[in-house]
C-alpha cells in the first residue's frame, strides 16, 4: 500500500475511532437516562436481560460488520436467523436426545450455505449486495413458511436443557452473552491478525487498488458473506433457546437491528473502517434503549423511529468524514506537489 494510502487509513481510523467513543459516551448518558427515570433499570436482573437480548444481536453484527467492511451489506440475516432457529426448534422437539452441540452445527451449517448462495450472487454473478440480500431475504424468509408449514412451536416442544441455555451461566455470564463474547473476540482477531481480516478493510477502502495489489476481491467478498451467514446460522439457535415459541414470522425485521448496531457503531456504510467493538457498543446502545422505552411503557413506534434516525444520522456522519478526509489528502496532495516542483526549480541544473 502506497504511502498516501496509509496516511488515508490511519486519518479514517482516528476519525472513526473517536465516533465510536462517541457512542460509548452515548451508551453511558442513556443508561443514566433510564437509571434515573426507570427504578428497577438498574437492578441485576434488568442489565441480565439486556445482555441476553443483546448477545443475539451482537453475534449476528459481527457477521454483517464484516461484509460492510467490503462496502457490501446483508440484509438476509433475519431470514436466516428466522430459517435456522425454526429448523432447529423442529430437530430438537422430534429428537429430544440429540446433542446440543449438533444442533448448533446444523444451524451453522444451515446459515452458512445461505451465505455462501449470497457471496456468488454478489461476488460472481455480479448482483448488487443489496439487491441479492434482499431478494434473498424474500427466498429464506419463504423456507420459514414452507418448514413452519403454519405451525408454532411451543417451548413444551423442546427439551429442558436446550431451554436453560437462555438462563444458564457461566463464569458468572449469561451463557448467550458469554458466547457473544467469544464470538466477539475471534471476529476481532480474524479481522486485524489475519491476512484476510485485514483484505476486507483494503477491498472497503478502494475494491480497484485491492485487485491492482493482488487481493483475492471475489474469494474475500464471498468468505465475508459466508461467515455472516454462519454467525446468522449461530444467532439463530441462540434466538430458539431465547425464545422458545417459534413460528414463521421469528426473527422478522431482525436485519434492522443488526444494522443499526452495526452502523451506529462506527461501521462506515462506505466500506474500509469501523470495527467489531464498535458494532457491539451500537448493538448495547440499541438494546439498552429497547429495554428502557419498555420500562417507561413508551411506544414501539418510537423505538422504530430512533432506529431510523440513528441510522439516517450515523450515514450523514460518514459521508461528511469520508468527504473531508477525501478532501484533505487532495489539498496534502496538491502541496506536496507544488514543493515539489519549486524544490526543482530553484536546484542547479
Amino acid at each position: 500500500m502506497s504511502a498516501r494510502g496509509t496516511q488515508a487509513q490511519a486519518l479514517a481510523a482516528t476519525a472513526f475511532r473517536l465516533r465510536e467513543f462517541g457512542i460509548l459516551v452515548a451508551l453511558l448518558a442513556t443508561g443514566l437516562f433510564f437509571t434515573l427515570r426507570a427504578t428497577n433499570f438498574l437492578t441485576g436482573d434488568n442489565l441480565q436481560d439486556i445482555g441476553t437480548n443483546v448477545a443475539i444481536v451482537i453475534v449476528v453484527a459481527v457477521g454483517q460488520t464484516m461484509v460492510i467492511l467490503t462496502r457490501n451489506i446483508d440484509l438476509s440475516v433475519g431470514s436466516i436467523v428466522g430459517l435456522t432457529a425454526v429448523i432447529t426448534a423442529q430437530t430438537l422437539a422430534h429428537h429430544h436426545g440429540l446433542s446440543l452441540w449438533v444442533a448448533a452445527l446444523l444451524a451453522v451449517a444451515v446459515g452458512t450455505a445461505c451465505g455462501l448462495a449470497n457471496g456468488l450472487l454478489v461476488a460472481v454473478a455480479r448482483v448488487p449486495a443489496i439487491i441479492a440480500t434482499l431478494a434473498t431475504l424474500s427466498i429464506y424468509r419463504g423456507l420459514v413458511f414452507q418448514r413452519a408449514h403454519g405451525v408454532t412451536i411451543n417451548q413444551s416442544d423442546l427439551p429442558n436443557g436446550f431451554l436453560d441455555l437462555a438462563t444458564r451461566k457461566v463464569l458468572g455470564t449469561p451463557f448467550l452473552l458469554f458466547v457473544a463474547v467469544v464470538v466477539v473476540v475471534l471476529g476481532s482477531a480474524f479481522l486485524h491478525w489475519t491476512s484476510s481480516g485485514r483484505d476486507f478493510y483494503a477491498i472497503g477502502s478502494n475494491p480497484a487498488a485491492a485487485r491492482f495489489a493482488g487481493i483475492a476481491v471475489t474469494r474475500r467478498v464471498i468468505l465475508a458473506l459466508t461467515l455472516s451467514g454462519a454467525l446468522a446460522g449461530l444467532g439463530g439457535f441462540m434466538w430458539a433457546a431465547r425464545f422458545g415459541t417459534l413460528n414463521a414470522v421469528s426473527a422478522s425485521g431482525f436485519e434492522f437491528d443488526v444494522i443499526t448496531a452495526a452502523v451506529i457503531g462506527g461501521v462506515n456504510v462506505f466500506g474500509g473502517s469501523g470495527t467489531v467493538l464498535g458494532a457491539v457498543i451500537g448493538a448495547l446502545l440499541v438494546g439498552t434503549i429497547a429495554n428502557g422505552f419498555t420500562l417507561l411503557r413508551i411506544s414501539e413506534f418510537w423505538k422504530i423511529t430512533f432506529q431510523g434516525f440513528a441510522i439516517v444520522v450515523a450515514v450523514t456522519i460518514d459521508a461528511l468524514v469520508t468527504q473531508r478526509l477525501q478532501e484533505a489528502l487532495r489539498r496534502r496532495r496538491r502541496r506536496e506537489v507544488a514543493e515539489a516542483r519549486a524544490e526543482a526549480r530553484e536546484s542547479p541544473a
